[in-house]
This record gives C-alpha cells, sequence and structure tokens, in this order.
C-alpha cells in the first residue's frame, strides 16, 4: 500500500475556520488527507476550543480534495449508532472515495455529559463492536433492525447511502480489541507508543483479520502521531508543556470527565515525561527518523499534529524538510 502523510486537525485547540483553514493550507503544501476527532470538551482550558466534527468534516470536503476521517468518534454514548452510521453514509455520498470513519471506545470527558452510567473499560469495549455492528448493518443500505445487548433499533434503513460505504476503522490501543478489529473492522488506528508494543498490536489484529478471512496486509494501518516542534528547542518544550500536557499523562484518561482536572493534573507533567511518547525538539530531521520508524513498522496512513499554535511555520518546514524525505 502507499504511504499517506495527512494532517490532524485538532478542533480541541483551534476555531473550525481556522482548522479548515489549517488543513486546506496542508494539503496545498504537500500533506494529504485530514483526520479530526470528536471532542465535546478539550483536555485542558488553555487548549480553548471543541467545534463539532461532522460540520467541520463536511467543510473541509469543500476546501480539500483529499481524505476525511473523524479519527475517532464514539457512536454509543452521546450518539445511538444508526446516527453515527447516518452522518458517515452522508458524508461518504457527498464526497465519494475519501471519507472514512474511525471509530474508538468513548472517553469520560466527551462522553459524561449524557449523565449516564460510565461502564468500564470492557463494557465500553463491548458496546463499541455493538455498535459497529449495527453500522455494518446499515451500510447496506438495506432494511434491517436490532436488539442485542446495549441497542435496540427497530426496522429501518439508511435512504441517503454512497455508491461504497465507508471503511470501518476502529482505534485501540490493546491485544485483546485489536484482535476483534482484525475480525470486526476494515482497520485500524492507534496513536505513537514504543514499537514493540505496536508490533504486538499488528499481530493481534492480522491474527483477527486470517480468523475472518481477510488478508491483513491489504487493510489500512492508520497511526496518529503527536509532536512539537519549533524554531528554538525551549519553544517546543513551552508548547509541549502548556498546549499538549495530556501526552505526558503516563496514566490511562479515559475516566476523567473534566478538563480542569486535567489541568490540575498537567501541574505535575515534566518535560521528561514526554519520552517515549512525543518527540520534542527543533531538528526536522530527528521527527523524520522517529515518522520513519512507524513507517518501515507497516503503517500506511500517518497523520500528524503539532502540538504547537505555530502550525503554518510547522506545515511549511516539514513540507520542506520531512515529508519528500520519508519512504517506504
Amino acid at each position: 500500500m502507499s504511504l499517506t502523510i495527512g494532517y490532524a486537525a485538532m478542533l480541541e485547540q483551534f476555531h473550525p475556520t481556522e482548522v479548515v483553514d489549517l488543513s486546506a493550507y496542508a494539503e496545498q503544501k504537500g500533506f494529504s488527507g485530514v483526520m479530526a476527532a470528536d471532542h465535546f470538551q478539550p483536555w485542558v482550558p488553555q487548549q480553548g476550543q471543541s467545534a463539532f466534527v461532522w460540520n467541520v468534516l463536511t467543510a473541509l470536503g469543500e476546501r480539500t480534495v483529499g481524505d476525511i476521517g473523524p479519527g475517532v468518534i464514539a457512536p454509543h454514548f452521546r450518539y445511538h449508532p444508526a446516527i453515527t452510521a447516518q452522518a458517515s453514509a452522508t458524508l461518504a455520498a457527498m464526497y465519494p472515495g475519501r471519507h472514512w470513519l474511525g471509530i474508538g471506545a468513548g472517553e469520560a470527558l466527551n462522553e459524561h455529559l449524557i449523565a449516564g452510567y460510565w461502564p468500564e473499560a470492557a463494557e465500553r469495549s463491548h458496546r463499541m463492536f455493538e455498535a459497529v455492528e449495527i453500522i455494518k448493518k446499515l451500510f447496506t443500505g438495506k432494511d434491517v433492525k436490532h436488539s442485542g445487548e446495549y441497542y435496540k433499533m427497530e426496522t429501518v434503513r439508511l435512504w441517503t447511502m454512497p455508491e461504497t460505504p465507508p471503511e470501518i476503522l476502529i482505534a485501540t490501543a490493546g491485544p485483546f480489541n485489536a484482535k476483534r478489529t482484525g475480525r470486526f473492522a476494515d482497520g485500524i488506528i492507534t496513536v505513537g507508543a514504543p514499537l514493540g508494543k505496536i508490533q504486538g498490536l499488528f499481530d493481534k489484529f492480522a491474527e483477527g483479520a486470517r480468523e475472518a478471512g481477510k488478508d491483513p496486509d491489504t487493510m489500512p494501518k492508520v497511526l496518529q502521531l503527536h509532536l512539537s516542534w519549533a524554531t528554538t528547542d525551549e519553544e517546543a518544550q513551552r508548547n509541549a508543556l502548556v498546549e499538549w500536557p495530556n501526552g505526558g499523562m503516563k496514566f490511562p484518561k479515559a475516566d476523567i470527565r473534566s478538563p480542569h482536572d486535567f489541568a490540575e493534573m498537567a501541574k505535575l507533567v515534566r518535560l521528561e515525561d514526554f519520552e517515549g511518547r512525543m518527540v520534542i525538539s527543533s531538528d526536522p530531521d530527528e521527527h523524520r527518523a522517529y515518522i520513519q520508524k512507524f513507517v518501515d513498522l507497516g503503517f500506511d496512513r500517518i497523520y500528524l499534529h503539532n502540538v504547537g499554535r505555530n502550525q503554518r511555520e510547522w506545515i511549511d518546514t516539514f513540507a520542506a524538510d520531512v515529508l519528500p524525505k520519508l519512504a517506504r
């Protein structure tokens, strides 16, 4: 599969009109495709934004020509899975061949607002895969119904459908979900982590895919990679600590409900906490070497997020000094 280096649009950090402008600018400079996560709140108040992802993706469809994906959305708390299926099918019908649907198990930061019971990780996983089952049924375009452990849906169909349904990619960082992802999804999404851990995910993903009669080598492997680049190391370090301290938190974050709670935890984050999790450097070649390791591991779509506000400067630098040097 060919290599795609895309732009990770951070709705948590930038006003939606600025996100669209930056995404279009990144594409003009050589980035290919955009991913944007579905957030109801930013991680910390400093980030300052949290626009509705589906509106932004539609605007991106008009302003860009590459792939557009919500990577990721949790279709099983704030939304019934059928609503996510309808939104995704509509986007794919409007922009044929460009949209993929990224799905995750959800985080309390975004999902707790409906004031329901917040389940433990295992139940969140089961809910996610049942939601995928419903979405896949609806993507057939036929009249379907569902009665499962967590969801019910009366007989219904999606009336607006693309010629080809969107790919369903599941975000996971654990081996159990990676295997189920291989069985039930079209591809896998994960975030930067030690290479050995990711290779373990790939192995489980491949195992699940083969059990379902699929060839894992032909299935998309998508990476979202956070980094901090600036013209000086000191600025890159400041950007990491101030703008993206959540990247240095070495503990599960799915049960934390408030940006203000994250802000209190951020006071404890130190530069050394980012080691092995995010490259912080003014040297483009250091970033290139790090990204290349993930290319060599087998990712075919990598979406880059520079955590600072210096987006255009970073896009220009990486377009000139990083993207042309990455290779399969």
